[in-house]
């Protein structure tokens, strides 16, 4: 997997910034589908048209360029004023969410985590965003929508170049392999269908390692 992320202050002056089809918050998808072209140029180059961004008729996203798909895996996450695309270079499906450090409430809580999750939680800030983003990332990859029907288990294997595991399993069957790091006020998650390396930047070090959150028109998730 091969990631990269861009934030508000690297959208270039007259970039296109109506709605798009991406992952995340509506007014951050312009940025979310400019840092997947940028991403896509790096791994794919050529003189090629712009690549673009189609939703597959499971809602999966999908990299298109001069009307083929590209043999990538994409997913899309925006938060805060920072889009994250992950790229998959291998077949199968891949997911990647990127939330704020922040309070959950209780009420959030206990509507979207189970028994095992909500005492790992604790109130700890990280904790509940972390796992709140580890099970975005992985409904991306097993198609759950219901929150509650994921159990997030951390600290599954070595940690790896900032990188700490984690597995998400859906009840019922099926299982996404993941990682998560932290930069400041952000938490990031992947996850993958089968066990992976951690994801490579396709730049280092990432913008994120000195990412500022940006508050504005940011909806709390504190119940």
């Amino acid at each position: 997997m091969r990631w990269l992320a861009r934030g508000e202050g690297h959208l270039p002056a007259g970039e296109d910034r109506s709605a798009g089809a991406d992952d995340g918050p509506p007014a951050e998808h312009p940025l979310a589908r400019w840092t997947v072209r940028q991403a896509l140029h790096l791994v794919c180059p050529g003189p090629a048209g712009d690549p673009d961004v189609r939703r597959r008729p499971d809602g999966a996203a999908q990299a298109w360029r001069d009307g083929r798909p590209l043999p990538v895996g994409i997913s899309l996450t925006s938060r805060a004023g920072w889009a994250v695309c992950l790229l998959g270079l291998e077949p199968g499906a891949v997911g990647c969410d990127l939330e704020l450090v922040e309070p959950r409430g209780p009420e959030f809580v206990a509507d979207r985590f189970t028994r095992q999750e909500q005492q790992i939680i604790g109130g700890d800030p990280l904790l509940g965003s972390l796992l709140w983003s580890a099970k975005q990332s992985a409904s991306k990859v097993l198609r759950r929508a219901e929150s509650r029907s994921l159990e997030v288990s951390l600290g599954c294997g070595r940690s790896c170049d900032g990188w700490s595991g984690l597995t998400v399993r859906a009840g019922g069957g099926g299982v996404a392999h993941g990682w998560w790091r932290r930069f400041g006020g952000l938490v990031l998650t992947v996850a993958a269908d089968r066990p992976t390396p951690p994801p490579r930047g396709l730049e280092e070090p990432s913008a994120l390692a000195s990412a500022r959150p940006s508050y504005a028109g940011c909806a709390s998730t504190a119940g």
